[in-house]
C-alpha cells in the first residue's frame, strides 16, 4: 500500500506538469496535426519526456534491482495517439534510458515491456483510428495500459533471472504498477480531452463571431470598399470581436478607426505601422502578440495599444486594404484571436470578390442590353422610310401616323436605358414596331394580341419582347408565300406568367451566325435575374408554326 501511495504521488507530479504543458502556447490540441511529421515529433518529445521522467520519479525496491514507476503511461499514450511506430519509438527510448541510466536486475525486462506497451497502444490506435470518438477515451487508455502492465509482469517473469528473484520483483511492484499506471493514463487522457474541448469551444466562439461579422457586413460590403463604409465596418468588427480597437485602411492611408487610441489615430492620415505595410506588401497576416513582439505606435508615445493583428483585404489576389485588430497593454492577444482575425479577413475578402463579380455581371448585363439595342435590324429603318414614302402618295394622314409610330419606336429605344420595364411598356414599344410592319406587309401580316390585364404591371427585363417579335416577322411572316399571322399572348399557368410569341410560318431553325443572338441574350438575362427555371424556349412544327415561350414568375422581377 505504501508503494501505491508513493507511486500516486509521483503520478500527481506528472499530471501537474502535463496540465501546465496543456495550458502553454506550445500545446497543439488539434488532432488533425498529430498524423503529420511535425505533430509526431511533438508527440514523441512530450511522451518520451513523460516516460523518462517516470524513470526518475520511480521508487527503487529490492536494493535497487527493480523500480516501481509510471513509465508505461508515456509509451502507451504515445501509441494510442500517434500509432505503432511512435509508440514503439517512445517505448524503446524510455527503455534504453531505463537500462543505461538506472540498471538493476529487472531493467532489461522493463525496457522490453515498455517498448511492447508502446506498440500495444499503437495497435489499439490502428484498430480504432476510424472511430476517434472511442479511441480518445479514458476507458480505452485505462484498458490498454492495464493490459500492458499485465504483459509487463509476464515479461519480468520471462526475462529476469534467477526466477525466484523475478517472482519477488513481481510480488513487490506488480499490484502498485498494475493499478497506478492505468489510472494515470486515464487521467492524462481526461486532461487532454478537456483541453481539446476547451480549444474547440473557443474556436467555435471565434467562428461564430467571424460569421456574425460577415452577416452584418454582407450588405455593407456590397457597396464596395471605400471611405464611406470603412467607419461602419470598423464599428461592426469592434462590437462583435470585443477587441480594444479596430482600424481600417486602404493601401496608403487610414480610412476609419474605432476604439482606444482614436485621439491620435485619425482617419485620413498615412499608414505609419510597419506591420500594416508588411501585410500589404506581402499580402499576408502580420501578428504582434505583445509578448514576443510588441506594437509600438509611431504617432503617440502615450498610445495604450500593445498588440495587433493586421489582415489584408484582397480582390483577385490584389490587396486593396487591411483590417487591424488591436489590444491594449493590459490584455493579452492570444493565437485564437489571430485565427479570428484571419477568418474575418477571409470572409470580408470573399464578400469583396462577390461584390466585384456582381459589378462585372451588371456591366455585362448593360453591355448585352446595348447589344440588344444595336440588334434592331438596320434594314428596318430603310424599309420603314420606304413604306412611309409610298403611303404618303396615297394617304397622307396614314403616313403622318406611321411617322409618329417610327418616332415613338426610336425614342423608346434610346430612352429605355433601365434594366427593367413593365409588360405594358414592352407592348407599347413593340406596338409601334408592328404598326409600321403592318403598313409594310399590308394584308400579308395579321397581328393578334391576347394579354391578361392583371399581368400588365409585371416587371421584366427591358427589351424582352422586341427581339422575339422581330424574329417572328423577319424569319416567319416575311418568309411566307401568302398571308401570315403573328400572335402575342400573356397568361398565367401553374403559378407562373407565360408570354408566347407565335407565327404560322414554322420556319424556325438554329442559325450559327448573328440571327438568334437577340433571343439568346434575352434568355440569359432572364436566367441571371430570376434563376435557371425561367427563360426562353422555342417549339417549332415545320411549315405550321413557331412558338417562342417566355416563362416568368407572376410577381416579375423584384427590385
Amino acid at each position: 500500500m505504501r508503494l501505491l501511495v508513493q507511486l500516486v504521488e509521483a503520478l500527481s507530479v506528472f499530471l501537474v506538469i502535463f496540465y501546465l504543458y496543456c495550458r502553454s502556447p506550445a500545446f497543439r490540441p488539434l488532432r488533425a496535426e498529430w498524423p503529420r511529421p511535425r505533430g509526431k515529433v511533438r508527440l514523441y518529445l512530450v511522451f518520451t519526456g513523460i516516460a523518462v521522467l517516470g524513470n526518475y520519479l520511480g521508487i527503487p525496491v529490492l536494493d535497487g534491482e527493480a523500480i516501481v514507476n509510471t513509465r508505461a503511461v508515456g509509451a502507451t499514450l504515445a501509441g494510442l495517439l500517434g500509432g505503432p511506430l511512435l509508440g514503439l519509438l517512445v517505448g524503446a527510448t524510455a527503455g534504453v534510458h531505463r537500462v543505461t541510466a538506472l540498471g538493476g536486475a529487472a531493467a532489461l525486462a522493463g525496457a522490453v515491456a515498455t517498448t511492447l506497451e508502446g506498440l500495444l497502444g499503437g495497435l489499439v490506435h490502428v484498430a480504432l483510428r476510424r472511430r476517434p470518438e472511442r479511441l480518445m477515451t479514458r476507458a480505452v487508455a485505462f484498458a490498454t495500459t492495464f493490459a500492458g502492465e499485465i504483459l509487463h509482469m509476464g515479461i519480468v517473469l520471462l526475462l529476469t533471472r534467477p526466477f525466484g528473484q523475478a517472482v519477488e520483483v513481481v510480488r513487490v511492484i506488480g499490484l502498485p504498477m498494475i493499478l497506478a499506471n492505468p489510472v494515470g493514463a486515464a487521467l492524462f487522457m481526461a486532461v487532454l480531452n478537456e483541453r481539446q474541448r476547451e480549444h474547440d469551444r473557443v474556436a467555435a466562439a471565434s467562428s461564430a463571431r467571424a460569421l456574425k461579422v460577415a452577416e452584418r457586413t454582407l450588405g455593407l460590403m456590397a457597396r464596395g470598399f471605400g471611405p464611406e463604409l470603412a467607419k461602419e465596418l470598423a464599428d461592426i468588427v469592434k462590437e462583435e470581436t470585443g477587441v480594444g480597437a479596430v482600424g481600417v485602411t486602404d493601401t496608403e492611408r487610414v480610412l476609419a478607426w474605432a476604439g482606444l487610441g482614436g485621439d491620435h489615430h485619425a482617419p485620413g492620415g498615412p499608414i505609419m505601422s510597419p506591420f500594416t505595410r508588411q501585410s500589404i506588401s506581402a499580402n499576408a497576416v502580420t501578428f504582434a502578440d505583445g509578448v514576443h513582439q510588441s506594437y509600438d505606435c509611431r504617432i503617440s508615445p502615450e498610445c495604450p495599444l500593445n498588440s495587433v493583428i493586421v489582415v489584408p483585404l484582397q480582390i483577385d489576389g490584389a490587396v486593396v486594404g487591411t483590417v487591424q485588430l488591436f489590444e491594449p497593454r493590459d490584455r493579452r492577444f492570444l493565437n485564437m484571436n489571430r485565427t479570428l482575425g484571419e477568418g474575418i479577413g477571409a470572409l470580408l475578402s470573399s464578400q469583396l470578390l462577390v461584390t466585384r463579380y456582381q459589378e462585372q455581371k451588371n456591366l455585362l448585363l448593360q453591355a448585352e442590353l446595348k447589344l440588344v439595342h444595336a440588334q434592331v435590324n438596320p434594314h428596318f429603318l430603310f424599309n420603314a422610310l420606304t413604306t412611309i414614302m409610298a403611303v404618303t402618295r396615297r394617304d397622307a394622314p396614314r403616313a403622318r401616323e406611321l411617322l409618329s409610330h417610327l418616332s415613338n419606336f426610336f425614342r423608346k429605344n434610346l430612352k429605355r436605358s433601365g434594366e427593367l420595364s413593365t409588360l405594358r411598356e414592352e407592348l407599347e414599344h413593340v406596338g409601334s414596331y408592328l404598326e409600321i410592319e403592318k403598313a409594310r406587309f399590308q394584308h400579308r401580316l395579321v397581328v393578334e394580341t391576347d394579354v391578361d390585364a392583371s399581368l400588365l404591371d409585371m416587371r421584366l427585363p427591358t427589351f424582352t419582347l422586341q427581339p422575339l417579335i422581330e424574329n417572328a416577322i423577319k424569319h416567319g411572316v416575311s418568309a411566307a408565300v401568302g398571308a401570315g399571322t403573328a400572335r402575342i399572348r400573356a397568361y398565367r399557368r401553374d403559378g407562373a406568367a407565360v408570354i408566347e410569341i407565335e407565327d404560322d410560318a414554322g420556319a424556325y431553325a438554329e442559325r450559327p451566325g448573328g440571327d438568334g443572338l437577340g433571343m439568346k441574350i434575352v434568355d440569359r438575362r432572364i436566367k441571371q435575374l430570376l434563376g435557371p427555371e425561367y427563360g426562353v424556349s422555342v417549339a417549332c412544327v415545320p411549315d405550321e408554326l413557331t412558338r417562342v415561350t417566355v416563362l416568368l414568375p407572376v410577381e416579375g422581377v423584384r427590385r
